[in-house]
């Protein structure tokens, strides 16, 4: 929620979400055309991509230096990629692949996962955990939840009776939200338990398409994209509690920041909590396309925003309060050009806590390279396989600097 990475016919682009009145573009690339899959590690300098001309290959680069610091290729297309600072997941149809960040080396492949056309998992940004959740199942709405980090199933949530559509983990990675293809029912539950703790009924009428589900950054609230013309905003909250309770609101989370989320609900909870209306919603200009939204605090504001897959980015005002209507603040429109660049960048607030990937003096050999055809399940190689192609950039990558790589800033109260 505080930048985005925006693919290209021509490359991608990366902006900064300091402001509402205008997008800073911190970085822009044309090297990389057909760009289909951008993503950046928080607020540092490392970015993935993934181009339609090698749908099969991921390039990691550091953007500011200019400099590509590995490439990995894989059998099948590469559906989706997700990081946080402790893990790499590379999802494909039917195979998930889980790196260590910190050298890339092939940690585990979980092979024969159910057919994943979509690329639809979620990992948890809370690197001390590095949950990684995605579908059990090509039929029904069953989630796999797996510790990336100690690299064994967690469990097993049988989540909706249609298969899965939308999948989230809140910052502290204490709850998972999901939607099924239907589209009408959003569920969350506890992480690791997979206790059910909220169901949110997103409309009765007619079967929708969530294209993407986000919390806030403290977890109290939940909002929901899909192809129609409305976002929702649910509300997290036990009924039949105080409503005056100042850790309840929004507006508290820049003091509680991601402790808020894991101490608002006890750890069991017997009942789970059905709300059919949302607290607050969007109205979108257009309709019937792919969107994105996420909720953010922008200028020490509450703000909902929605990229959509022609470019533009819509900014809405919330009432944290009392929820309603979410007014329009203003609309960014991506023209093809670059937007001019003010040199801001959003970086966390330094804290005593682990800092990025230390992967210095990377050997300036030549290239290896290999064709992937398949791994064991303990990461290596079966016999007569290779390992995948990974050429590194010639010179060191010091991944380990602070003013390049800063840590995630978490507040503990």
């Amino acid at each position: 929620s505080r930048s985005l990475a925006l693919g290209t016919e021509t490359g991608y682009k990366l902006f900064s979400l300091t402001m509402v009145e205008k997008l800073d573009c911190i970085h822009e690339s044309a090297e990389t055309p057909d760009v289909y899959i951008v993503e950046r590690l928080f607020s540092s300098s490392l970015v993935v991509v993934v181009s339609t001309t090698m749908p099969q290959r991921m390039n990691i680069y550091h953007f500011k230096k200019g400099t590509e610091i590995c490439n990995y290729s894989y059998p099948n297309n590469i559906l989706a990629v997700k990081l946080n600072r402790q893990r790499l997941v590379v999802c494909l149809e039917e195979s998930i692949y889980i790196h260590n960040i910190k050298d890339m080396k092939l940690l585990k492949t979980l092979l024969n996962t159910p057919s994943n056309p979509s690329g639809l998992c979620a990992l948890s940004i809370n690197h001390s955990n590095s949950y990684l959740a995605y579908p059990g199942s090509a039929t029904i709405g069953e989630i796999i939840v797996y510790d990336a980090n100690n690299l064994n199933t967690v469990t097993m949530i049988p989540a909706h009776d249609s298969p899965l559509a939308a999948l989230t983990f809140n910052a502290s990675a204490t709850k998972l939200a999901s939607a099924s293809e239907r589209g009408t029912v959003i569920r969350v539950f506890s992480i690791p338990e997979g206790l059910r703790l909220f169901e949110f009924r997103r409309g009765m009428k007619r079967y929708v398409n969530i294209s993407s589900l986000s919390f806030s950054p403290d977890g109290q609230f939940l909002c929901a994209s899909s192809n129609t013309e409305t976002v929702h905003i649910f509300k997290l909250e036990q009924l039949g509690l105080s409503g005056g309770d100042e850790a309840a609101t929004w507006t508290a989370y820049m003091g509680k920041m991601f402790s808020a989320a894991s101490s608002y609900l006890p750890a069991q909870v017997s009942g789970m909590m059905s709300q059919d209306r949302a607290f607050a919603t969007v109205h979108l200009v257009t309709s019937g396309q792919r969107n994105v939204c996420t909720l953010a605090m922008i200028q020490k504001l509450p703000r909902v925003l929605v990229a959509t897959a022609d470019g533009q980015l819509f900014i809405y005002n919330v009432d944290p309060l009392d929820g309603g209507e979410c007014m329009l603040f203003g609309i960014d429109e991506d023209q093809g050009e670059g937007t001019e660049s003010e040199g801001s960048e959003v970086t966390g607030t330094a804290q005593a806590c682990p800092s990025y990937a230390a992967t210095a003096a990377l050997p300036a050999s030549g290239p290896v390279t290999a064709t992937l055809t398949g791994y064991s399940e303990d990461g290596g190689a079966k016999k007569g396989e290779v390992i995948p192609e990974h050429e590194f950039a010639a010179g060191p990558v010091c991944l380990d600097d602070e003013n390049e790589f800063p840590p995630v800033s978490i507040q503990k109260c």
